[in-house]
């Protein structure tokens, strides 16, 4: 058992020293990303900033666009967390939830998220991109669908397609337009809203 733990015990500090470089490499392009923009910043920059060899982030990184898919993943983490901690149980609801968590973690650092999904978009990622979100959204239809509340001959994929489409689309146009002109919470809720009231629509009020 002893030899086990010092054997170990080397490899897990490497892989800890390793990830530590990388949080650093990955830290410091942001902060770069956030203040100057994206195509303005170098991977020299970036290196010299996290105080790295510019071979060092060449280790870590193949491109300077890998560090778009990790700022994504990261997002699609705090989603996660988030969504697992509501406890809406109506599916109209708990959709319109889940687009303000997109909402708030995109406002977190607005300047960011501008930079990067602008970005994003340049890199092509938005037609090489994991269904991921789309898949999450359709979970909302089937389930409204199973509790009667959306048609039969409603597609939950295609609807979830639909609203990932909503999404990427009034995000892309708020971190087009000049800071404070838009506001994206509300902008996100009023074009989901829009399609839910075609797939999902609320009962009627009785008079």
């Amino acid at each position: 058992m002893t030899s086990t733990i010092t054997a170990d015990a080397p490899q897990g500090r490497r892989e800890r020293n390793k990830q530590r470089v990388r949080d650093s490499i990955y830290d410091a392009a942001i902060e770069l990303f956030a203040s100057q923009g994206y195509d303005q910043t170098t991977v020299d920059e970036i290196a010299h900033k996290a105080d790295v060899a510019r071979g060092t982030f060449f280790n870590h990184f193949q491109r300077k666009e890998d560090l778009i898919t990790e700022w994504g993943a990261k997002r699609r983490t705090v989603l996660r967390e988030g969504l697992a901690a509501t406890t809406e149980d109506d599916p109209r609801r708990a959709l319109l939830a889940c687009m303000g968590l997109l909402a708030d973690i995109s406002l977190r650092d607005s300047a960011l998220t501008r930079a990067l999904t602008t970005a994003w978009v340049k890199a092509g990622y938005v037609l090489q991109e994991e269904p991921f979100l789309s898949d999450m959204l359709s979970e909302f239809v089937i389930e409204a669908r199973r509790r009667g509340q959306v048609a039969e001959t409603v597609d939950p994929r295609l609807a979830g397609l639909l609203l990932r489409d909503v999404y990427l689309g009034t995000v892309f146009r708020w971190a087009r337009s000049p800071e404070g002109e838009r506001d994206l919470a509300a902008d996100l809720r009023t074009a989901c809203e829009t399609v839910l009231d075609g797939i999902m629509p609320l009962p009627a009020r009785r008079s």
